[in-house]
């Protein structure tokens, strides 16, 4: 990580731990948003009006976080108004690294863009940033704000037609959301990065209770709230479609998988046939990134299964 803006050791996976020997996940640091006024939003200061060309996405291809903020950016047609940056699947000993120094900035690394951002920066270089490229700093490090900027922040310059946070399924989705988040989205992570068995042992039970809740509210159901495609969707398509090929195995998330659950396997075909999220997926990224981690994959062998017959089966419609 960075310490005072210097960086202080080897990646490392785990970013703390609680009493029990528990992942804990470390907090955004900058929490700025972009509105079509330039006013303050929830967080942080005002100044960032929504301007085509001014900002920029840093991503992983591995991070679902990451590719929260890409599917999001694909549906709201922002894709002329916000560039895009992908750093390399494998992470290294300074973590996430560009394959050729960033156009805009020069950087080799992504704790780069935080020292330009924050020159005394302490704390963990995560992806996705949302960049500004004229005051030459950090919108924002948090996920969740940063669909919600993608959603509602670029007024005139986002497909108005998508609403991905409606006024009138806000306290569903804010629900479904919070139990997605410790169950399922960081309860893999969890299960993971557990450093003790009692750990491991709750959040898997913590995962598998969450999926097993998931496939019963998706009969009958297109959508995971009401009848329309939301954030909600977009959070919980993130982890089902890394499962299989990452958590179930390096994770050892491995009572089921994905394609064993009927209702959670249509639903993400679904969601894969939707214009905007097949194409911020990338298994050999995926596979590639998260074996990359010494901590959990010691010898970095990538495996060459599972096979996704999910995204073969949209691949070959496509095709066709």
């Amino acid at each position: 990580m960075l310490v005072n803006g210097k960086w202080a050791a080897d990646w490392q996976p785990v970013q703390g731990t609680d009493g029990k020997g528990g992942f804990v996940r470390e907090s955004a640091g900058f929490r700025n948003w972009i509105t079509p006024d330039g006013s303050a939003g929830p967080t942080g200061d005002g100044g960032f009006a929504a301007e085509a060309g001014r900002y920029h996405l840093y991503v992983a291809l591995i991070c679902p976080w990451a590719s929260r903020t890409l599917v999001a950016r694909h549906l709201k047609r922002l894709e002329k108004v916000v560039s895009v940056s992908v750093v390399e699947p494998a992470l290294s000993e300074q973590g996430w690294r560009f394959a050729t120094p960033d156009a805009d900035t020069g950087a080799r690394f992504m704790h780069e863009i935080y020292t330009l951002a924050a020159p005394g920066y302490t704390g963990r270089a995560t992806v996705p940033v949302l960049w500004d490229k004229q005051r030459r700093t950090i919108v924002n490090n948090e996920s969740a704000d940063i669909v919600r900027m993608f959603n509602a922040g670029f007024g005139a310059l986002a497909d108005a037609t998508v609403d991905l946070y409606p006024d009138r399924l806000r306290d569903a989705i804010d629900a479904l959301n919070d139990g997605l988040y410790h169950g399922l989205n960081n309860g893999v992570y969890r299960a993971g990065f557990a450093t003790t068995q009692t750990a491991y042992e709750q959040a898997f039970h913590d995962v598998f209770d969450t999926l097993d809740r998931l496939e019963k509210r998706l009969a009958g159901r297109t959508f995971l709230v009401g009848s329309q495609l939301t954030e909600t969707d977009i959070r919980a398509f993130v982890t089902l479609v890394r499962f299989d090929v990452a958590y179930h195995g390096l994770f050892k998330c491995n009572l089921r998988r994905i394609a064993d659950y009927p209702n959670l396997s249509a639903y993400l075909k679904r969601l894969l046939a939707i214009p905007g999220f097949r194409e911020t997926v990338d298994i050999d990224h995926i596979k590639r990134g998260y074996y990359s981690i010494k901590a959990l994959n010691p010898s970095g062998i990538v495996p060459l299964g599972p096979d996704v017959p999910e995204i073969a089966e949209v691949e070959r419609r496509q095709a066709a």
